[in-house]
């Protein structure tokens, strides 16, 4: 069966143009602890690389480092999922942030060492949710 966007991310539709909305993503990520490490412009990716246009869309990799630590800690191959993902995109007359879940991306590997970290690492990120409804 088919997974939709609810059983791995936290998704929230903002009443804000598009680059506010990653203003306001990055200040309520930091809030949590959360820094960003990567912006990928996909909009502009596409257009350099394939001359296709495409609506404004980032991905932002977003790292908590003393989480980030205790997941490389208990399993050094998770590497491979760090760091959260983050998407912001234009749609109608908002913009849209879908926040990656942590469980779900750990849930990956089966190691009890990284539940509580990804326990830790979804509760942050809701609230992050919840900043960017308020």
């Amino acid at each position: 069966m088919a997974k939709s966007i609810n059983d791995y991310a936290l998704q929230v539709r903002l009443d804000l143009p598009y680059d506010q909305a990653i203003d306001k993503v990055a200040a309520a990520l930091k809030e949590e602890g959360f820094g960003i490490l990567t912006e990928i412009d996909v909009k502009a990716t596409l257009k350099k690389k394939l001359d296709a246009d495409f609506r404004k869309y980032v991905i932002l990799g977003a790292c908590n480092p003393p989480l980030a630590h205790r997941a490389l800690s208990a399993e050094l191959e998770i590497g491979l999922l760090l760091p959260c993902n983050v998407i912001v995109y234009e749609e109608d007359d908002g913009s849209v942030v879908s926040i990656v879940d942590p469980i779900s991306m750990l849930g990956v590997v089966e190691s009890p060492e990284l539940e509580p970290v990804a326990s830790e690492a979804r509760a942050r990120l809701e609230r992050v949710g919840k900043a960017l409804g308020s």
